[in-house]
């Protein structure tokens, strides 16, 4: 059972899996918020924990930064693992002047500069596009919690470094809430799989306003976007 990026045996990863970015995120999550957490995987440092939330099995794995990252994870826990639903958690930069620090962003769909969907095939524009169940969950939850979410499109870029700032104004004109790095990539692969995924994002940043968590509340402030995932988890 074991693939070129996930030591795990059969049976040791849930039907549901939390993917945040960042290992070490993996592990507070497994440490602060799931019951009799064990590690399942650390290939290549990317940690993954299976545990419960309230009883119902979860596991919480790391997918690196990307698409490409998040394509070969989420491929391999959809076709070899036999999971059924992975819930992205990361972080954003916000595009839409509404939108505050900390704010939960639900991806309802994902735009992408990346040739990611080329792969596949389509002969056409292929609008990537999460679960509605899970979406559904998640802002019913978000709601009966009081938390801030907002639900729309959203853009997974290839570059987090820009040389034309101005290029995302064009994205920002269209409706498109906020920018992050994986969504669409997570989006292409469960569709291919006949799997489901959602991305849920705390705003990190403004991309139009001088305003910015520190890179350790990225890693330990999203609190609230993890209870979300994990309730809807729980849910599902």
């Amino acid at each position: 059972m074991p693939t070129p990026h996930n030591s795990a045996e059969k049976g040791q990863i849930a039907k549901t899996v939390l993917m945040p970015g960042d290992p070490l995120r993996a592990k507070y999550i497994a440490e602060n918020f799931l019951t009799d957490q064990v590690l399942v995987n650390n290939v290549r440092g990317v940690q993954g924990y299976t545990g419960t939330f309230d009883g119902a099995p979860v596991t919480v794995m790391a997918s690196g930064m990307g698409i490409p990252a998040i394509g070969i994870y989420s491929y391999e826990l959809y076709n070899f693992y036999d999971v059924e639903n992975i819930i992205r958690i990361g972080s954003a930069g916000a595009l839409a002047d509404e939108l505050k620090l900390r704010d939960i962003v639900a991806g309802m769909s994902a735009g992408t500069d990346s040739n990611f969907a080329k792969k596949f095939g389509v002969p056409g524009t292929l609008a990537p596009t999460a679960d509605f169940t899970l979406l559904r969950t998640a802002v019913a939850c978000a709601e009966e919690k009081g938390f801030n979410i907002r639900v729309g499109s959203i853009l997974s870029s290839d570059n987090f470094y820009n040389d034309d700032p101005a290029a995302l104004d064009k994205w920002k004109k269209m409706g498109v809430l906020a920018v992050e790095m994986e969504a669409a990539g997570l989006y292409l692969t469960a569709a291919r799989a006949g799997k489901n995924a959602l991305c849920l994002c705390t705003i990190s940043d403004h991309i139009y306003r001088p305003e910015q968590l520190t890179p350790e509340e990225r890693q330990m402030g999203f609190d609230d976007m993890i209870r979300l995932a994990l309730e809807t988890a729980r849910r599902v």
